[in-house]
């Protein structure tokens, strides 16, 4: 006789799937729900603040008493300093471009939407603005606290867009911060496509839009100093494969490590081999602890070629290859590889979070 507790199982387990998903969303729109309040809060705030005839006294006046007032309704979270806070978030988003793109008539001194810069004489608006709101706010209120301290707009608005897209954790969006993601991305990019970082995000169409120059490993938990081999660089690599991923950006998954292809029965190893989805290609990388030397990129175009004829399908795009060096010459590189090259590319990496003024210094300079 055929037992059916296999199907009950997996009657169950949907059950579960589904409940879980519907407290994840739940949870997230509570998450919506409150910051679009805090940012109405803000409003009133800086509204109240304007009719006081002192601004600076009144104003601490009034977030004294609201605090005392609110925290013996609700409890926590309406500290004087979190009310300080929400008065931040409006005065720093209530001018963003994205605030203002989704109003049909923005106001002409503001450029905000017109149905943010009052209060609202009827329901239908009062619904219409907080629908405007959650499209906006998609984060949770720990990510926008530290998103509206990025001065930078564009920077701003950028990893917005990336933690939203990406679903970083506010740990990770710190990461990234600190790594200097952004101004690594757009040094090597001119004015326009700086403005589509903003604008859209991290967009990969070709292979140089993956790249990055310099990766950084400080994860790695390796001193800037030490002494280490390629091998041992390789299997910290590998033992911190998540936080990697994250490094090498959007897209990346993981084939294997020391690939081995034979040409005229001769082995050789790729260090570490990866596949792109967005870009639909191999990925290949090969790390160095020293400076860079036109024999290695020289052996890169050996495997990339090889992948090309022999591994990749017809309808995948061309092999890319990255080498990671602790040091390198741009003459040798832009000398020894081809002038048309949309393959092969060399980028340092540091084991130690990189001086952000100095990176601001190369971003200029770009």
């Amino acid at each position: 006789m055929k037992s059916d507790k296999p199907d009950k199982n997996i009657f169950f387990d949907r059950v579960v799937a589904l409940l879980e998903t519907a407290r994840s969303r739940a949870v997230q729109q509570v998450n919506i729900t409150m910051v679009t309040a805090y940012f109405e809060i803000g409003r009133m705030i800086v509204e109240e603040e304007q009719g006081g005839d002192e601004r600076a006294t009144y104003g601490k006046s009034v977030l004294r008493e609201l605090s005392k007032r609110l925290k013996k309704r609700f409890r926590r979270g309406f500290s004087v300093d979190n009310l300080e806070n929400m008065r931040m978030f409006y005065l720093t988003y209530s001018k963003s471009e994205t605030l203002s793109r989704k109003s049909e008539k923005p106001d002409s001194n503001t450029g905000i939407p017109q149905t943010m810069s009052g209060e609202f004489d009827n329901s239908s608006d009062e619904i219409q603005k907080q629908q405007t709101l959650s499209a906006v706010f998609n984060l949770s209120w720990s990510h926008y606290l530290k998103l509206m301290r990025i001065d930078d707009s564009l920077e701003r608005r950028f990893y917005e867009i990336e933690c939203a897209e990406n679903n970083w954790s506010v740990r990770e969006l710190q990461r990234q911060f600190d790594s200097g993601l952004y101004l690594r991305l757009a040094a090597s990019r001119d004015k326009t496509k700086v403005k589509e970082l903003s604008d859209k995000g991290l967009i990969i169409q070709k292979a140089q839009d993956a790249i990055k120059d310099p990766y950084i490993l400080e994860f790695l938990g390796l001193p800037e100093k030490s002494n280490y081999s390629e091998q041992e660089l390789e299997t910290e690599l590998i033992n911190k494969l998540e936080s990697f991923l994250l490094e090498l950006g959007k897209g990346f998954t993981f084939v294997g490590r020391q690939k081995r292809i034979t040409i005229d029965e001769k082995h050789f190893y790729i260090d570490l081999v990866f596949y792109n989805r967005l870009l639909q290609s191999f990925v290949l990388l090969d790390l160095k602890i020293g400076e860079l030397k036109h024999q290695d990129l020289g052996q890169m175009q050996m495997y990339v070629n090889y992948y090309d004829r022999f591994v990749k399908l017809t309808e995948e795009n061309k092999t890319v290859g990255i080498i990671l060096c602790r040091d390198k010459s741009k003459a040798v590189v832009e000398i020894t590889l081809p002038e048309d090259n949309k393959q092969i590319f060399a980028s340092k990496y540091q084991t130690a979070l990189p001086d952000k003024e100095e990176l601001k210094k190369l971003l200029q300079q770009a």
